[in-house]
């Protein structure tokens, strides 16, 4: 039953959202988790974590379940069809977790929301919120639940509810940014790979970009840009991305077609991530393109951030204040990740010859150099924005011994 008052109320339950819930239950703070989907995706949408955010998300006691659960790969290559012109390798990370962790969607939040039962929570689904309004003190959330509205009054709101975000509207937030020209498949398929489950492959060609990850059920992860996508792409359709885009001399084989989608990609960060008590994290605060697999990432860590100064500041460890910390570390950690996410779809667009000349052959150049590969693998993993993830050290620092004991109780 949702409740008439809480702390934080969080509208959205996605990844971000799930972690943000568990990071408020182990800092002992009363929050709400509404979602208006009915269930969780069943889908693998968002299908890699990488090193950086599995050390993020450790304090959250969830990193050990989605390894065990995960494909753990240590190459990255970016191809143009049989050439390759760059191979990352991602096993000297320094880093606990020196991979890519290969991992649907679904099963992050699976064990996201196991973790949240575990620790005592549940999370409302059928619920959409409809109308935010930021008072003094709060903020009043009217929300729809079987056909009746209900207003819930909170601290705290934090919008993790996507691109189209009600809290970002009701804050009068900017969201600055355009599309991508064209759309882009997504699908999972069993495939006969000729490049094998061990690497992720992001493959240019004159036709447009398609990248190739295996999944932990032996399947594999397709995402490609095409100018009209279909609805729902089928097998022939992605067999004919796979030939004018992957390897020729050994042509892949779509042997089936577990699901299907398209969709268009933005690039475009929020303003500011705070105003007053209202908040946005995830695709409510930046999207871009899903070059790199950086989506989900980047969003997790927004959610851990967050939710650590929230606890802070509720349980009186932090002032207010430093609530803006949380904008000050993770809006440019976005404006990085946008970026670099540009600049891999940029140069998987060039379509003129000369241009995939000039191109292949800065890579090339690229792949003979190891400090630059590893100052690459270091941005793809996350690990060269490690710092944009780490609270300062609060300026109450009695009040704050006494906290930290107070979490680890909780998190035992």
């Amino acid at each position: 039953m949702l409740p008439d008052t809480t702390e934080v109320l969080v509208i959205g339950a996605g990844p971000t959202g799930l972690a943000l819930s568990i990071a408020l239950h182990q800092a002992g703070v009363d929050h709400v988790v509404v979602d208006r989907l009915a269930e969780g995706l069943n889908t693998s949408r968002a299908g890699v974590i990488h090193a950086q955010t599995l050390e993020t998300l450790e304090p959250l006691g969830v990193t050990g379940r989605l390894v065990e659960l995960g494909l753990k790969l240590d190459n990255f290559a970016i191809r143009d069809r049989d050439r390759v012109l760059i191979n990352l390798d991602f096993s000297s990370l320094p880093s606990a977790y020196p991979y890519v962790l290969m991992i649907p969607q679904n099963l992050t939040e699976k064990v996201l929301t196991e973790r949240i039962a575990g620790l005592g929570g549940v999370v409302h689904r059928g619920v959409e919120a409809k109308e935010v309004l930021q008072g003094v003190d709060g903020a009043h959330v009217t929300v729809v639940q079987n056909g009746r509205e209900k207003t819930i009054s909170a601290r705290y709101v934090v919008g993790a509810d996507g691109m189209h975000s009600v809290v970002r509207e009701a804050a009068g937030i900017g969201f600055d940014g355009e599309a991508y020209a064209g759309s882009f498949v997504l699908a999972d398929v069993r495939l006969d790979w000729p490049l094998g489950p061990t690497e992720v492959s992001l493959l240019f060609s004159p036709a447009g970009l398609v990248v190739v990850a295996p999944l932990p059920d032996g399947s594999y992860r397709i995402v490609a840009t095409m100018d009209e996508a279909p609805e729902r792409p089928g097998i022939a359709d992605i067999q004919a991305l796979l030939d004018s885009r992957g390897p020729s001399a050994s042509p892949a084989q779509v042997l089936d077609l577990t699901w299907s989608t398209r969709f268009r990609v933005h690039h475009r960060l929020a303003r500011s991530y705070r105003q007053g008590h209202l908040f946005v994290m995830g695709d409510a605060a930046h999207v871009h393109s899903p070059a790199g697999g950086q989506g989900m990432n980047t969003g997790l860590i927004d959610a851990v951030v967050l939710g650590e100064l929230l606890g802070d500041v509720i349980n009186g460890v932090r002032p207010e204040s430093e609530l803006d910390l949380y904008e000050t570390l993770r809006r440019p950690a976005a404006q990085e990740v946008i970026e670099l996410a540009g600049r891999l779809t940029g140069m998987a667009l060039v379509r003129t010859p000369l241009r995939r000349v000039l191109r292949n052959f800065v890579l090339g150049v690229v792949n003979m150099m190891p400090f630059v590969q590893r100052m690459i693998s270091m941005k793809l993993s996350g690990l060269s924005r490690a710092e944009m993830a780490k609270l300062p050290a609060s300026s109450r620092p009695g009040v704050r011994k006494q906290a930290m004991k107070r979490e680890l109780k909780l998190v035992a």
